[in-house]
């Protein structure tokens, strides 16, 4: 009895040994190696984020050489062209002194945009003007996947080559915002594809209502007008034109209606998507003052410029939507919206104007496969 008490006495203290050697060695071993092995698992995440980004860029790459081939017909095979314009460029002017910048963009954007079309339009010399803007939309969704994956995987690359764990950890952070931002450009392709009207076309569809029946004119690239009335108010509809893919130039149709048309407005009223905070419903309606307008900031600058100079109120009504929603098919929720958004219009024209007055209605989107 005596013997085997001992026993299990020199059992007990060489696992509790055992245990503190293998305690005393995980502590070394996080000391001297923890860093490295959080820098490796970091990268292994970041690194799958990034072949996701790869397969959804080869994806768009493969749809838009595949539209190009079997859509226009062109005279040979498309590939290359469109390999070299993956990767095209547009460099901003300097703004060092920001006096006339707006017009600089203006200019560099205006070129920009000219160029893809004449480069789409020869590579499908026979397809009408709906395909050609379809065209231009494919052929972006794949150069901004492009550039992402670009971007995502040099700082991946740098992250790795310096081993600098905060570059890959503030990478990691990120990476869920930038793969939520491309699956909506992919998925955005097959909308394109059919000619459907997508989520940012709300604006355009709440203003081809008021365009029913009435006689419409071009006052701006790829933008059309239509003079209606409401209740003793002269309604100017504007909306870019359908069903082509474009957003037209509400800034410079706005500029021309009142500075050259020498019309006296006394409201503006800007229709357009939101992208909605989390928690928020799809199709929620919010109204608000100012230029209710995205882009690069060029039409924005350009209607704030003239309802300063002319002292116009600028009324704005929001559809509520996500990234994802705003460029796939627009779903029944925004769909329905409509009827709200032409109420809330009606009371802020009845509320905010009187008989007699000149209103500016901008329908501001995306006008694939909305018509007027």
């Amino acid at each position: 009895m005596p013997f085997l008490s001992g026993l299990v006495l020199q059992l007990g203290d060489g696992a509790n040994g055992l245990l503190q050697f293998v305690w005393l060695a995980s502590f070394l071993v996080f000391m001297l190696y923890g860093q490295r092995i959080q820098i490796y698992m970091i990268a292994n995440d970041v690194s799958r984020g990034l072949n996701r980004l790869k397969l959804m860029k080869e994806r768009s790459r493969k749809e838009t050489i595949d539209y190009f081939a079997n859509s226009g017909k062109p005279a040979g095979d498309p590939t290359e062209r469109i390999d070299q314009f993956l990767d095209y460029v547009t460099i901003m002017p300097v703004d060092l002194d920001p006096n006339g910048l707006v017009g600089k963009i203006e200019h560099i954007t205006g070129t920009r945009d000219e160029r893809s079309r004449a480069e789409v339009k020869k590579m499908l010399p026979t397809t009408e003007p709906v395909g050609v803007s379809v065209a231009e939309n494919i052929l972006e969704v794949a150069t901004a996947l492009n550039m992402i994956h670009k971007i995502v995987r040099h700082y991946y690359l740098l992250g790795k080559k310096t081993n600098s764990y905060f570059l890959l950890v503030q990478l990691q952070m990120i990476m869920p915002l930038v793969l939520q931002e491309a699956d909506a450009l992919i998925n955005a392709v097959d909308t394109f594809k059919l000619n459907q009207p997508i989520g940012d076309g709300i604006g355009p569809v709440i203003a081809s209502r008021y365009m029913l029946n009435q006689t419409k004119q071009n006052v701006a690239k790829d933008t059309v007008m239509a003079i209606t009335e409401y209740k003793g108010r002269t309604l100017y509809v504007l909306k870019a034109e359908g069903p082509m893919g474009y957003v037209g130039q509400p800034g410079v149709a706005l500029q021309r209606l009142v500075e050259e048309m020498n019309v006296s407005l006394n409201a503006i009223i800007m229709v357009d998507a939101a992208l909605k905070l989390e928690g928020e419903k799809t199709g929620d309606i919010a109204e608000g003052i100012g230029a209710a307008i995205g882009g690069i900031g060029v039409d924005k600058f350009q209607i704030e410029e003239v309802a300063a100079k002319h002292k116009i109120p600028l009324y704005a009504v929001l559809i509520k939507q996500s990234i994802l929603e705003a460029i796939t098919v627009m779903r029944k929720e925004i769909a329905e919206a409509s009827d709200k958004v032409v109420s809330t219009i009606t009371r802020v024209i009845e509320e905010k104007t009187k008989e007699g007055d000149k209103i500016l209605l901008a329908g501001i989107g995306n006008s694939l496969g909305v018509g007027q």
